[in-house]
């Protein structure tokens, strides 16, 4: 293993389609969810692994070595013992080259097809010699994508193979896996068993499972590179894209994925793009991989950042006018259903989010000059006006506006803000009452109704000034997470939590500014702030918990009890510029001081940390090495690091965000460090002024240069 790969490190290679490719760079799988060819059979849900992975043994004249690289019970590895990782490339796709202990260098490559569940998979010999060959044997499943295999009779081998092509039918309604190759195909069925998942382990969950394979595919890699292009019977169309001849097919397939990846301004922004995912006619977004679908909440988050910030409408547009079609009593879906269940109506700040998200898709084709059908604008009015006047005269979980213009919600045994673990019927963190981020978005949402009809704008000044006067935290200069809790007029919760961030960044509108503001931003920043982004609970709070570890209950306790969230981050560094002024020269000092950090972490090779390769994690630890926990691969961490990038920290005099925005991935921009303003006077909440439109921070747009209409 190179010194420069951290073996834990995980990659990942997306469809379009809510399928994907993922694993460790050791090559060893850890995950249930790690697999080859993970397909989705009703876009983006009803996913199937359908092959988890190969077993590839490479012979020369000096011998054989197994390349792959797998973990069998009791604590068994086998392969890598004459093989060493000399390299890792995250870009175009993940690949690696492998050194044999006698010399021989073999490169093996990885890549997704967008559009289309399918899978390239291919080993090139480096090195001049003659008698390498290569057999691989696939490993199938067709399993659930959260289930485990084991042996069983049911499990068909047969294959229907031709020249150049094999199909399997592991198991009736699971996708069949067809393989074109430029090998030879031997019928050899066997079972391969106990293979053991760490992660699944440690996470306090089954970890054994049995995989089946059908036959090997042997190749001379003297002559030739070997390639195995993976495809799953699925409405992606695969069949259309693997017509023709092998070389035909191989060469367009990876001249077209690598033309559509070239076309993305930088590494984020390409790994943004593995989030917005193929739903009917229309778009959505999957909240994270391995294990997330698209989530309400999540979407209308991430959509910022993904779409609005990298010039994507026409993906926002669908996103918007898909979900607008499922409010129920004002209220929108926190988690769209698999096949056969009933969509979770759960999340108070989910519509709110949506109406936020309507904002600014709004602002966002009126800059760009784009003509809004007017069929589209009825709908989204028609979402946003029902949304706002159901939360006021009340719906769901005792949501409803109280007389102090506020929001009001929960019920016991129901978890509704974004703060959502919950150990069986124990929500962990409840804030049932008046959460201070809901009343931010509560009055960022009743703005945008304003749009449709001005009585909004004056309930929207009212709950502006009672938020005010009531959320002060005078002892500790900032601001309640929640008041009147439980319902409960005058009982107060000051956890210190990042929260209270929203009322000055995250969001189009700030509730609060001046000395108040530069106020809590400094208490978030000295006793919340991490280089991976805000924790959820201050180092002195009672239930603070330094590491995310242990079983479903040990992790569930510790999700918001100070573990840290990088999504946070955008609303924590926007109030960060906001209350020192939004110029440019605080921009780029918040850029090296805050993302170009947390960037360098994620950077494309990995490094030492683990985590998902390029990508922005759910979580870390709230304390140092603050190490990626959770999802490795997260829509709304990857969104707002875009949102900051192309959006909050966009400068007006800035040449090297008009010419394309390049630092988003050199990692580390050229310094350009700005002297930091003086802090505010000391003073209290009271004397900040009421006029809600004097608030309104207006940011420096995007150069037009940085939109790309996909």
């Amino acid at each position: 293993m190179s010194a420069a790969i951290e073996p834990r490190a995980e990659w990942l290679e997306t469809d379009g389609l809510g399928g994907f490719a993922s694993g460790r760079l050791s090559g060893v799988r850890s995950r249930r969810y790690h697999a080859l060819l993970l397909a989705s059979a009703r876009p983006p849900t009803d996913r199937f692994v359908l092959v988890n992975s190969v077993d590839a043994r490479a012979t020369t004249p000096a011998g054989e070595f197994a390349i792959s690289a797998h973990r069998f019970a009791p604590g068994v590895t086998t392969g890598g013992d004459r093989v060493r990782i000399e390299s890792f490339e995250h870009a175009p796709w993940p690949t690696w080259v492998y050194e044999l202990g006698d010399g021989t260098r073999i490169q093996h490559e990885v890549m997704a097809r967008h559009g289309s569940p399918l899978v390239v998979v291919s080993w090139k010999l480096l090195t001049v010699a003659q008698g390498v060959v290569i057999r691989v044997r696939p490993l199938l499943s067709g399993r659930d994508y959260h289930a485990l295999h084991r042996e069983n009779a049911a499990f068909r081998f047969e294959a229907d193979h031709g020249t150049e092509r094999v199909r399997w039918s592991p198991y009736p309604g699971v996708p069949s896996v067809l393989a074109r190759h430029n090998g030879v195909y031997r019928h050899e069925p066997v079972w391969y068993r106990a293979f053991e998942y760490d992660d699944e382990r440690e996470r306090g969950f089954d970890f054994i499972e049995d995989l089946a394979s059908p036959g090997a595919i042997d190749f001379d890699l003297s002559a030739r590179e070997a390639v195995i292009v993976l495809s799953a019977d699925t409405p992606g169309d695969a069949a259309t894209e693997t017509s023709g001849t092998f070389d035909g097919v191989l060469t367009w397939l990876r001249g077209a994925e690598r033309t559509r990846r070239q076309a993305f301004s930088g590494a984020l922004e390409k790994a943004g793009d593995a989030y917005i995912v193929r739903r009917g006619a229309g778009s959505t977004i999957i909240a994270g991989y391995p294990w997330f679908a698209d989530w309400g909440r999540d979407s209308f988050i991430s959509l910022r950042g993904l779409s609005l910030a990298t010039g994507r409408l026409d993906d926002a547009r669908q996103i918007l006018l898909h979900w607008a079609d499922a409010v129920s009593e004002g209220m929108l879906p926190n988690r769209f259903p698999d096949s056969g269940e009933e969509p979770e109506y759960n999340s108070v700040d989910a519509s709110l989010w949506y109406v936020v998200a309507v904002g600014e898709y709004l602002d966002a084709v009126t800059r760009e000059r784009r003509p809004i059908d007017e069929a589209d604008q009825v709908a989204l009015a028609s979402a946003v006006e029902t949304i706002v006047s159901r939360y006021a005269s009340g719906t769901r979980y005792g949501i409803h506006q109280t007389p102090d213009g506020l929001l009001a919600a929960g019920v016991p045994g129901v978890q509704l803000t974004w703060m959502d673990a919950k150990c069986g019927e124990r929500v962990i963190t409840p804030r049932i009452g008046k959460p201070v981020e809901i009343q931010a978005l509560w009055v960022n949402a009743m703005l945008v109704a304003a749009r449709f009809d001005e009585r909004w704008a004056s309930e929207a000044a009212r709950a502006m000034a009672s938020f005010r006067e009531r959320f002060w935290n005078e002892s500790r200069q900032c601001l309640y997470d929640v008041i009147d809790c439980d319902h409960v007029s005058g009982r107060v919760d000051p956890s210190l939590r990042p929260n209270q961030l929203f009322a000055i960044g995250g969001l189009p509108m700030a509730l609060i500014e001046g000395a108040a503001a530069r106020s809590l931003v400094d208490v978030c920043e000295r006793n919340l702030w991490t280089p991976m982004g805000p924790r959820s609970l201050g180092p002195d709070e009672h239930g603070y918990t330094p590491r995310y570890e242990g079983g479903p209950l040990e992790r569930d306790e510790a999700y918001h009890q100070g573990t840290v969230w990088p999504w946070l981050s955008g609303a924590f560094i926007e109030a960060w510029v906001r209350v020192r002024g939004n110029t440019d020269a605080v921009k780029r000092e918040a850029r090296e001081r805050f993302l170009d950090p947390m960037l360098e972490r994620v950077r494309a090779r990995a490094g030492t940390l683990v985590g998902g390769v390029g990508h922005v994690p759910e979580i870390a630890d709230a304390e140092a090495p603050h190490t990626p926990r959770g999802c490795f691969f997260q829509a709304w961490s990857v969104a707002e690091m875009l949102r900051l990038d192309r959006a909050v920290l966009a400068c007006t005099q800035d040449s090297s965000q008009k010419s394309g925005t390049k630092g988003i991935h050199r990692i580390g921009w050229a310094s350009n460090q700005a002297p930091r303003t003086e802090p505010n006077p000391p003073g209290a909440i009271k004397a900040i002024g009421s006029n809600i439109h004097t608030v309104r921070r207006i940011q420096c747009p995007p150069p037009q240069s940085m939109f790309r209409t996909h």
